[in-house]
């Protein structure tokens, strides 16, 4: 396999802390271990758009967070492609590595793929759980869903008019469609309307079978939420259905670097016990 250039942090001097930049080191004079490198693990677009989005993510990462060496892969269609990622890391002989899927839940590519080509790799990296379900992950849905235009106060007569599709990708696994129809009811939790996911592909319902659905309960202001990580096909076939408003793809946004950052410290047992409080709800207007 060909080595490729790693996507990691600028200044290697800031690869010795583990803690944010300017903090003083070990009073002894030593070195900071440095910690394990951060593997985004990212699916792979034909659209041009998307490595850029992810690449923007990941420097949104590395902001929060100076010295954690973060690196990217993918399981397919852009470079570098996770096990040249994997190969170059176990060239350098970095030490271990936390892979963190930049995907919205379990399927195939956690369950199978990601976890095998971490088995080929030396040393053997740590799998995090992929993003969702999080309140994080609702939380950068309610965004993009205000930034496209769902009011931030409603009145009653509104709320009972108003549902939301969220559109993802699909799987034929079992625990992934679970996994988004959790994300679903937290965002109806927080919005305060019916969320019905729906599916671009491989499950269903469809984005068109949800909308009707919705307008059959008499749900007719019906938005779209892009439960996608970066712009693709089918992002963009299911904003087109959208009979109202649909919201953009997440891409760099701060909630979804935050739960990057708390699914590699799960996965290296150093995470908080309280996981990231959510933003909390606007409180309706009065009727």
């Amino acid at each position: 396999m060909t080595a490729t250039h790693l996507d990691t942090t600028a200044d290697p001097a800031d690869r010795t802390g583990t803690g944010l930049a300017g903090r003083p080191g070990p009073p002894d004079g030593r070195r900071r271990p440095v910690p394990p490198a951060l593997v985004v693990v990212a699916h792979g677009s034909r659209d041009p758009r998307a490595p850029s989005t992810v690449r923007a993510l990941l420097d949104r990462v590395r902001a929060l967070r100076p010295g954690l060496p973060v690196h990217l892969g993918h399981i397919e269609l852009n470079a570098p492609l996770l096990p040249d990622t994997l190969d170059e890391l176990g060239a350098r002989a970095t030490g271990s590595a936390v892979l963190v899927p930049l995907l919205l839940g379990r399927g195939f590519h956690v369950k199978r793929d990601i976890p095998e080509m971490a088995a080929r790799a030396r040393p053997h990296p740590r799998v995090a759980a992929p993003l969702g379900p999080h309140p994080l992950l609702v939380d950068a849905l309610h965004a993009r869903l205000t930034e496209a235009g769902w009011p931030t106060r409603t009145d009653d007569g509104t709320r009972r008019a108003s549902g939301v599709v969220l559109a993802a990708a699909g799987s034929r696994d079992p625990e992934a469609k679970a996994d988004t129809g959790r994300t679903a009811r937290l965002l109806a939790e927080r919005l305060g309307v019916p969320v019905v996911p729906a599916y671009a592909s491989a499950a269903a319902p469809t984005v068109l079978d949800a909308l009707r659905a919705l307008a059959a309960r008499g749900r007719h202001r019906v938005a779209v939420a892009s439960c996608f990580t970066a712009p693709g096909r089918f992002a963009t076939e299911c904003a087109e259905a959208a009979p109202w408003i649909a919201s953009a793809p997440l891409g760099a946004h701060p909630a979804v670097a935050r739960l990057l950052l708390h699914r590699y410290d799960q996965a290296r047992g150093t995470a908080p016990t309280a996981a990231p409080a959510p933003v909390p709800a606007p409180v309706p207007a009065p009727a």
